[in-house]
């Protein structure tokens, strides 16, 4: 029997990022330094798969620090953690590496220097998320305020709207961050914004990769973790962009075939946190129902690389 005609449009760049590349490198290059087990503090990146893979070579994943010995390393996540992670371990005398993605650590810094300087911040992101609620808890209380969409803006209750600036969550859509900043300053006239872009280069690229590659297709998957900000991202852009069917799965099990009925062309990407090994796995299923054939949408080339911290560089 044959198969019916496919053409997947493969986005690119998509997948693994350089923060999560380093992230999952800080991981493996602790448990060759130090041995098993190698404490993590809440997931390193948004991913199943990764995770579960480095559980099995003897890390041990962890909610907050009171849930690791003090004579174990512990490493923090790609996300970022509040000041107070660092403080207690440094306390404790314990051996941590801190995996933050370095865009976030400018996110970090960026909200600092502004506070130094007298600043309210205002944090554009999604309430719970890792990377929010260490950003927030680089400052005291209250000295962060969280909007989530242009409506919040409209109540969000400030100090003194002439002493105010913004950072944004670095995974966060784009078009949609563009709205609230455009309400901010309307709102607030004289609100200081980050010197540079806080949505982080990889972020921007798949977007724009996926808003390439939509309107030429009949449906349109995400592979990607559903606690993974910038995966839901990607499917919201997709639909945005001109296509009605965009899916998140995790991995190729989660396809629903049948949705995918009668269609020609379908759109494939991935979220930053997700292996390449996940979205093969998809383009292979497809193969096993379809006659396929692949064409790449390229809207960036990526060559960026982040350094490990000196500890992991050095030997025991």
């Amino acid at each position: 029997m044959t198969k019916p005609p496919l053409t997947l449009y493969l986005a690119a760049p998509r997948g693994f990022c350089a923060g999560v590349d380093r992230a999952i490198k800080i991981v493996e290059m602790a448990l060759e330094k130090w041995g098993a087990p190698v404490f993590v503090r809440h997931e390193i990146v948004h991913n199943k798969f990764v995770v579960d893979g480095l559980r099995d070579k003897g890390a041990v994943f962890v909610e907050e620090l009171d849930d690791c010995p003090d004579d174990r390393p512990v490493i923090f996540s790609a996300h970022g953690v509040p000041k107070s992670v660092p403080a207690t371990a440094a306390a404790r005398e314990m051996v941590y590496v801190d995996a933050t993605c370095p865009l976030v650590s400018k996110v970090h810094i960026e909200a600092q220097r502004h506070s130094d300087n007298g600043l309210q911040m205002i944090m554009i992101g999604h309430a719970g998320h890792p990377e929010t609620v260490g950003t927030m808890g680089q400052l005291p209380d209250g000295e962060v305020l969280l909007v989530e969409t242009v409506e919040d803006v409209a109540h969000v209750e400030v100090r003194d709207p002439e002493q105010l600036a913004f950072v944004t969550q670095t995974t966060l859509s784009v078009d949609d961050t563009a709205d609230i900043v455009a309400a901010l300053n309307a709102r607030f006239p004289r609100i200081v914004g980050p010197h540079k872009e806080d949505i982080c280069y990889a972020t921007t690229n798949r977007q724009e990769a996926v808003k390439a590659m939509a309107p030429k297709c009949d449906a349109m998957l995400v592979v990607g973790a559903p606690n993974s900000s910038n995966s839901k991202r990607l499917v919201e852009v997709g639909e945005r962009a001109g296509c009605t069917y965009a899916q998140l799965v995790q991995r190729a099990t989660d396809i629903d075939w049948r949705s995918l009925d009668g269609i020609s062309s379908v759109g494939i990407t991935a979220g930053a946190s997700a292996p390449e090994v996940l979205i093969n796995e998809v383009i292979d299923a497809f193969r096993d129902r379809y006659d396929v054939t692949v064409e790449m949408v390229e809207t960036a080339v990526e060559n960026v690389e982040f350094k490990v911290p000196r500890v992991l560089r050095e030997p025991a």
